[in-house]
């Protein structure tokens, strides 16, 4: 996975550059798709981390870099990975392969479904450049 070892464990690679999701067991890809990852302005943050909390449905409410606040409820299949930093299933655009979102990680809802059935919590999560 891109210089980071699994060690056969199950892993979710955000790849910022390329606007994708990559799920891993072990070495072995076992599902992709295009995403949407924060602006410029709201990005999403590199790191590793591990899922949190996992929410079949979640109001998401906050503020962006300009002052601009935002309140959508019954986002689905949500998978808080830091702090309010999320991979969930956006139903209010069709961008995806373009940075649109607030710093969450913007997936298709039926993706987003089949990621929260395949993760557990404490799944790991690399995001990266």
């Amino acid at each position: 996975m891109r210089g980071v070892r699994t060690e056969g464990a199950i892993a979710k690679e955000v790849d910022l550059s390329k606007q994708r999701l990559i799920a891993w067991e072990g070495e072995t890809q076992v599902y992709a798709v295009v995403i949407s990852a924060g602006t410029e302005f709201d990005p999403t943050l590199p790191g590793s981390f591990t899922i949190q909390s996992k929410h079949e449905s979640s109001r998401m409410q906050g503020e962006g870099y300009d002052g601009s606040t935002y309140d959508i409820p019954d986002v689905p299949f949500a998978m808080y990975y830091d702090g309010n930093y999320a991979i969930h299933g956006a139903y209010w655009h069709e961008e995806f392969g373009n940075p649109v979102s607030r710093g969450c990680v913007n997936v298709a809802v039926n993706h987003a479904e089949w990621f929260f059935s395949w993760a557990s919590v404490g799944t790991p999560v690399i995001v990266h450049y």
